[in-house]
């Protein structure tokens, strides 16, 4: 029965150097597919060791308001004695960099990527200023009448700056929305691990750390399982034999 629990512990140690051995993907831009309007949001929650919080965070601003890993923009920052976050809209080449930069010598903790649909916005800002084109050249061709009195001349001019402050805004927003397709939002949320040791494990830390075991756990079974099934056949035999064996020598012994 030795045998078993050996090769048993054997299996167990495999499956913990790979899950060791594992490391986390990089997390990279997205870009939205031809005909798609798809603005992408990555959230990234880093633990870094003590005293790296501050001169990461201002590395990395640095490396986007130079355009390092090409055009970023710096949206938001905050940063306290152990937490910070900085929030950059950046082109999709400059997410892996940026997010290597930020994560380098520290723990990736997790990480969420999602999209946001932007077709019926885009859609819908078109129609609307399409209509307004419409509706200029129509008070352009009322302008152009020689009949016009002079009270309907001042009131078309005042149609014409509204119209063209309208088309201005329809112009701004369609450029917003374009600018959030064709660039990735990337917020990294960074803890310095020390807080963590000296205040203890957040409540919703020690779950995920609970559910990660538990996956773990069933991982390895269900990797082991196999070679159980064979591995105990066969200690039944190798036990079997090894009593015939050793009671043939007794008797040898007795005569």
């Amino acid at each position: 029965m030795r045998w078993m629990l050996v090769v048993t512990l054997a299996l167990l140690a495999t499956a913990c150097s790979k899950k060791q051995e594992a490391k986390p993907l990089p997390v990279a831009g997205e870009s939205a597919k031809a005909g798609a309007k798809l603005a992408y949001e990555h959230h990234l929650r880093i633990e870094l060791q003590e005293g790296q919080l501050a001169p990461r965070m201002a590395a990395l601003r640095e490396a986007c308001e130079s355009a390092r890993f090409g055009a970023c923009n710096v949206l938001n920052i905050e940063q306290s004695e152990h937490n910070g976050s900085l929030t950059v809209r950046v082109v999709p080449a400059g997410v892996e960099p940026l997010t290597g930069m930020a994560s380098q010598d520290g723990k990736l903790a997790s990480r969420q990527t999602r999209a946001e649909d932007l077709a019926d916005a885009v859609n819908d800002n078109e129609r609307k200023l399409k209509q307004l084109e419409i509706y200029s050249a129509q008070v352009e061709q009322l302008a152009q009448r020689k009949d016009i009195s002079t009270s309907d001349l001042i009131a078309l001019s005042h149609e014409r700056a509204q119209i063209q402050v309208d088309r201005e805004n329809f112009q701004n927003v369609a450029a917003q929305q374009q600018r959030r397709i064709d660039t990735n939002l990337l917020q990294m949320d960074f803890t310095d691990e020390t807080r963590g040791h000296h205040l203890g494990v957040s409540l919703s830390d020690s779950i995920d750390q609970l559910y990660e075991g538990i996956r773990d756990a069933l991982e390895m079974l269900a990797y082991g399982l196999p070679f159980l099934l064979l591995a105990f056949p066969l200690a039944l035999v190798w036990w079997w034999f090894w009593r015939r064996v050793t009671r043939k020598s007794r008797q040898r012994n007795a005569v």
